[in-house]
């Protein structure tokens, strides 16, 4: 892992001074602002200075442009990635805080606390004995991480991963500001670029969204579409293959109208064909596709007809998940899905449960990038990207 510190005027350059040292596939960790101290404030503009990281051994996938996406001022989870509204579209910033700029300890402040305390009380249950070194405060340092990951929902099989990682390059006294900072890191680097719709040159993009029943696709493709439409004024169309609920075609009908957007229902792979000649000079045409269980094999086949209708290089595909399914259920859904095609993670319904572990899992699991999130039924409103950094800060939180 190669970690360095970048200091420019601005958060782009310096942003732009560590893609061209480490590759465009670095990771931001930190941003934070540096004024000058003394007589220098009053001559000297402030500085902005980034943490970049990048794993020579990990690979991933090119970042793709972002979009800004419109967020109200009311409830947020710690995972989504905002922007305000006086922002440029640059696609460079990682996260925006929500709070004053900190070093990584003090983002962590809650757990690092909570390590203090109960390493002073000797609570650690797997550690009983702690005498006074530095080698076995490390070791109650980790332990405590390790049980905070767990507590979260983070998979044992992967929180023992992250360690095992880690304790490989740690000093035998690293500093409890050290251990936190080296989990931080390696969650960030894991987790890995967030994927997103981008328009391309290339007309049209059509992008198909799947998943099981009731995970909220439709409201998912309305909120992401009038994004595009309102704020990067794309020409946007709606395909809908949900002809199983009628409900589903009218409530889509609906946000099409609002937007003044339009829609045609298929029912074919001739008309899917169809569909793609005639909306040949769309930027992105949105395809909402029928809920399927996982576990039938000829409706899983169907979808994978409908997606062969249209080039691998013409289309994105994004499999929708709610966040209050169990883990054991979203394996076998990314399992069946994976049979038959590639695609992004979307979770929904982040306002309906208080632990993300599964969303690291189901990455790490799958190794599909992750994408959205959504919090809530308004439109265009309750979605935001994912932000990495801030999904390693909430798995590491204390309580």
């Amino acid at each position: 892992m190669i970690i360095k510190k970048f200091q420019a005027n601005t958060e782009t350059e310096a942003i732009m001074l560590a893609k061209e040292e480490l590759g465009k596939d670095a990771i931001v960790m930190n941003i934070k602002t540096i004024s000058p101290k003394g007589f220098y404030r009053l001559i000297k503009k402030p500085v902005v200075e980034i943490t970049a990281a990048i794993d020579e051994n990990v690979s991933y996938k090119s970042e793709k442009p972002k979009f800004n996406m419109p967020i109200r001022k009311s409830y947020v989870p710690d995972i989504i990635y905002q922007k305000d509204s006086e922002e440029n579209n640059s696609d460079l910033k990682s996260f925006q805080e929500k709070s004053e700029p900190s070093a990584i300890e003090q983002k962590l402040n809650n757990l690092q606390s909570l390590l203090e305390k109960q390493m002073t009380a000797r609570t650690v249950q797997d550690i009983p004995e702690i005498k006074p070194n530095e080698q076995n405060k490390s070791l109650a340092c980790i332990q405590l991480i390790y049980n905070q990951l767990v507590s979260n929902e983070v998979d044992e099989k992967y929180a023992n991963q992250i360690i095992s990682e880690i304790e490989n390059t740690l000093k035998k006294d690293a500093s409890m500001d050290n251990i936190l900072a080296s989990i931080y890191q390696k969650i960030i680097l894991k987790l890995g670029q967030t994927n997103a719709i981008n328009i391309t040159g290339k007309r049209p993009k059509f992008v198909f969204f799947i998943g099981p029943t009731g995970v909220g696709k439709t409201t998912t493709i309305a909120k992401i579409a009038s994004s595009f439409k309102v704020n990067e004024k794309a020409k946007v169309a709606f395909l809908t293959a949900d002809t199983y609920r009628i409900a589903a075609v009218e409530q889509l009908r609906t946000y099409a109208n609002i937007l003044g957007i339009p829609l045609k229902v298929i029912y074919s792979e001739e008309e899917m064909r169809q569909a793609k000649e005639e909306y040949a000079d769309f930027d992105l045409v949105f395809v909402d596709t029928a809920g399927r269980s996982h576990r039938n094999k000829e409706q899983r086949d169907d979808i994978e007809q409908l997606l062969k209708t249209i080039p691998e290089e013409e289309r994105e595909i994004y499999l929708v998940l709610s966040a209050t399914t169990k883990y054991r259920d979203l394996i076998k859904i990314t399992e069946a899905y994976s049979e038959i095609t590639n695609y992004s993670l979307i979770f929904t319904k982040l306002d309906e449960t208080g632990c993300i572990g599964n969303l690291f899992n189901i990455r790490m699991y799958t190794n599909a990038p992750l994408s959205y999130a959504t919090f809530g039924q308004n439109v265009p409103d309750d979605i935001g990207r994912i932000d990495a950094q801030n999904i390693a800060k909430q798995l590491l939180r204390g309580q």
